[in-house]
């Protein structure tokens, strides 16, 4: 029980960092008159993180340190990085010191995951009770920051800042979890080479095509939704106090959709089968952007509503039954390398191009910059609703379900999205 309190209160950290910056940041970048592209640019130094991310976990930290130390060291590192950053406003600055920043985090959602499985004796029943506290702690710290008003303000730093600090210091009286690996570790090993057999699989190259392009609305939402529904309540309501919106609390609701249409998953997945799962999920991304799109605050506000629900069954029915179908697919001896192989296609490279893609989109469609900038959202919305429409012709045409059905004992995979 004192590990697992342990563990819990490392990941609710963990997340509280991740959370108080991270679907903000685009309008503090906004409020500091960046442009659509710098910011998509910005936001494209997580994605390259995260395709670093596996080496400095698998080369480095796996093989000769403890991982609650590296853990420890990382966050500290992030939170003097951050302290720079909350004094920087030039672009290229800006750039570099968030390039170095995700670099100390990315690595800290694996080894958060790392530690906490390696401390239990059954991983996949005690691992989702650990993992939950991490959204449980995305939705405090937005609220909070809803609350006071602070998501366009460098504050959203600070709160990292002083909650690395924080973890870092804690790390060190985490339980021991010692390097595991000896010898060699081969950049083949790292990208999963051995689960490229997976590919000789028709649907499943179909598959992994869809799950990276997919990450490009995904980037969109996680770029522009928090702008785009704060545009929405200022040309409804402009004599009203911005601060008085409430957007990050109203936008926390996704991760809580997260939450329910998880537990759906095994239901779903039993009655549907995979593809369908997917085709569904798709057609979700899609009813989102548009909802997004032609809401109206004033009068449609039920759309801005429905477009952040649909959140959890957009994620957790493509993503998370991604997981699954992978797992069987690619069965127990390189099912881990599969993992990690779709982890870098669409956190890393599908997230990338979304970044980008999505920055120059909304700069496209944007007058003027800074908090007086006017954006036609319709026409940013209606891109990533097009490139989904697309995965969804090439999931119905394409895509063959050949697993077998997923036993009725098994619950969704551990690893919660956030």
């Amino acid at each position: 029980m004192n590990t697992r309190i342990q563990l819990s209160i490392m990941m609710f950290l963990q997340f509280v960092i991740w959370g108080a910056w991270y679907g903000q940041l685009s309008k503090y970048l906004i409020a500091i008159n960046f442009d659509g592209g710098q910011i998509g640019n910005i936001y494209a130094t997580f994605s390259i993180a995260m395709i670093f991310s596996p080496f400095l976990v698998g080369m480095i930290a796996d093989r000769f340190f403890a991982a609650q130390k590296v853990l420890g060291v990382l966050n500290l590192v992030g939170a003097l990085i951050l302290f720079v950053l909350t004094r920087t406003t030039d672009y290229d600055a800006f750039w570099w010191l968030m390039l170095l920043y995700c670099l100390t985090f990315a690595p800290c959602i694996a080894l958060t995951s790392s530690i906490s499985m390696r401390q239990m004796t059954s991983p996949e029943k005690d691992f989702p009770i650990i993992r939950v506290m991490g959204t449980f702690a995305w939705i405090a710290v937005t609220n909070v920051i809803g609350w006071l008003a602070w998501g366009d303000k460098v504050n959203i730093f600070y709160v990292s800042m002083a909650v690395s600090i924080l973890l870092g210091l804690y790390a060190f009286t985490l339980p021991n979890t010692p390097p595991t690996i000896k010898g060699p570790v081969s950049f083949a090993n790292v990208v999963g080479k051995d689960a490229f057999v997976l590919f000789k699989d028709r649907s499943f190259a179909i598959f992994f095509i869809a799950s990276v392009l997919i990450c490009i609305p995904l980037s969109f939402y996680y770029t522009w939704g928090n702008p785009s529904i704060t545009d929405a309540y200022k040309n409804a309501f402009p004599n009203q106090d911005p601060a008085k919106f409430y957007v990050e609390n109203k936008m926390s609701l996704g991760q809580a959709s997260e939450v329910f249409f998880m537990l759906l998953i095994p239901f779903a997945y039993r009655k549907f089968g995979i593809k369908w799962i997917l085709v569904i999920a798709l057609l979700a991304w899609i009813a989102r952007f548009l909802l997004f799109g032609y809401a109206n605050a004033s009068t449609a506000e039920w759309m801005l509503y429905g477009g952040i629900l649909l959140h959890g069954i957009c994620f957790d029915f493509f993503f998370v039954s991604g997981m699954i179908y992978t797992d069987l697919k690619a069965g127990p001896r390189i099912k881990s390398q599969a993992q990690g192989l779709i982890s870098l296609a669409t956190y890393g490279v599908g997230m990338l191009i979304g970044s980008v893609v999505g920055g120059y989109v909304q700069k496209m469609y944007t007058t003027g910059t800074g908090p007086t900038a006017i954006t036609n959202w319709t026409n940013v919305w209606l891109v990533p609703a097009g490139i989904a429409v697309v995965v969804l012709l090439l999931f119905l045409v394409a895509f063959r379900d050949n697993t077998r059905k997923m036993p009725a004992k098994e619950a969704a995979p551990a690893t919660a999205p956030v």
